[in-house]
């Protein structure tokens, strides 16, 4: 049976669990301004044409070298952002219970957050970062300010929610994703508490499921990467541990533990997911590309080829949005082939719509991929590694 099919069928059996499950999420946030860079206008407001790729871009800031550039950046829309928000937003589409805890307004929760702190009974911690997305037909370049998540420290927890409320929210949680490790310095300190203070407190009944995602550690020195992936580790002790990672975090990730760099083929995509696990003692790790995904389980590798969206009309929390799919896949019971199926269907209908889908809008979506011809995503795959093999847009 065709792994779309078998996605389908399995959806059919378990999608009705999705309300019984309850998700911890965090721990960032940010006001996301999403821009396109303007190449020249025509007139005012939306008449222009925008710079079309990154390497355009480069090319008109290099040109101002020792001299000086005004580049417009024409603003398309203002909302939610950061890793945590669009990914709790996502399961919340699916029907999972989220509660979410972030940095979503220190003394009052930010104007851009009021709907969603409602949906997600939101514990706030400090003011969210602000972000200017440059949108671009190739990728994506984020400009943050992001001060204000230097106060979520462990310390700040215990006084805002407290740590006896931390407790009761991470006990009565089926799965606790904390993702954007990158942007927050003292998050491997926080989970170092949680692993000491308030995972031993809680009941050892329900089985957790723990989501991590490092948000692009480049910025990052690789003794607190390595720090970080060890600690992911011994959060195994308290339930399965799944590591989202995009193909870059994935390369840098495989080449910090010592592998030798592989090509990008769905072979090589699936062994490189293998390893990373393997070395780091994880239950899942899963990879997503922009053409493609993979994941190593205890039940072996996996993979699926990616729905792809040559026109997208959003990016920007495209890769949050594939690892709800996958989360929700995986809470629910699903295999792990359907639940990368899930996984790029969440984010192939979010980019076409700039709307989080439905378990429902995801089994029309995976019906109409189901429908179509074989050789279309064959080819788009191989157009997309053409133009861009090191593209990760799922981020």
């Amino acid at each position: 049976m065709d792994y779309k099919t078998q996605t389908l069928q399995e959806l059919k059996e378990k999608s009705s669990l999705a309300p019984t499950k309850k998700a911890l999420v965090g721990i960032d946030g940010f006001v996301d301004v999403i821009v396109h860079p303007v190449d020249q206008r025509t007139g005012p407001g939306d008449q222009f044409n925008a710079i079309p790729t990154i390497t355009d871009f480069a090319k008109r800031i290099s040109s101002a070298a020792g001299k000086s550039a005004n580049i417009e950046m024409a603003p398309i829309v203002e909302k939610l952002g950061g890793n945590g928000p669009i990914m709790a937003n996502a399961q919340s589409a699916h029907g999972i219970e989220v509660r979410y805890i972030g940095a979503i307004g220190r003394d009052a929760i930010h104007p851009v957050f009021h709907d969603f702190a409602k949906k997600t009974n939101g514990i706030s911690i400090a003011d969210p970062g602000i972000t200017h997305a440059a949108e671009f037909n190739d990728g994506k370049i984020m400009f943050g300010t992001m001060a204000s998540l230097d106060e979520i420290t462990y310390d700040h927890l215990c006084q805002l929610p407290g740590e006896e409320k931390l407790i009761e929210t991470f006990n009565e949680s089926d799965l606790i994703a904390m993702v954007n490790w990158t942007m927050i310095p003292y998050l491997t300190d926080v989970f170092n508490s949680f692993l000491e203070k308030v995972l031993p407190a809680c009941s050892k009944d329900r089985a957790r499921t723990f989501f991590f995602d490092l948000a692009d550690p480049e910025k990052r020195s690789e003794s607190d990467l390595l720090e970080v992936l060890g600690v992911f580790s011994k959060f195994e002790q308290f339930g399965k541990v799944i590591l989202g990672l995009n193909l870059r975090e994935a390369e840098q990730v495989d080449a910090l533990l010592g592998f030798a760099p592989l090509t990008n083929t769905p072979e090589n995509l699936q062994t490189m997911a293998a390893r990373i696990r393997e070395n780091l003692s994880l239950n899942t790790v899963v990879i997503h590309p922009v053409a493609d995904a993979a994941c190593a389980t205890p039940e072996g590798t996996a993979y699926a080829a990616g729905a792809f969206c040559e026109r997208p009309k959003i990016t920007t929390g495209a890769g949050d949005h594939f690892n709800s799919g996958f989360v929700t896949g995986r809470l629910l019971g699903l295999t792990p082939e359907a639940a990368l199926t899930l996984a790029v269907a969440t984010s192939g209908f979010y980019v076409r719509t700039a709307v989080s889908p439905t378990l429902k809008d995801l089994e029309e979506f995976i019906r109409d991929l189901v429908n179509e011809r074989p050789t279309d995503h064959i080819r788009r795959r191989r157009r997309l590694r053409q133009v861009h093999p090191n593209r990760c847009a799922q981020s």
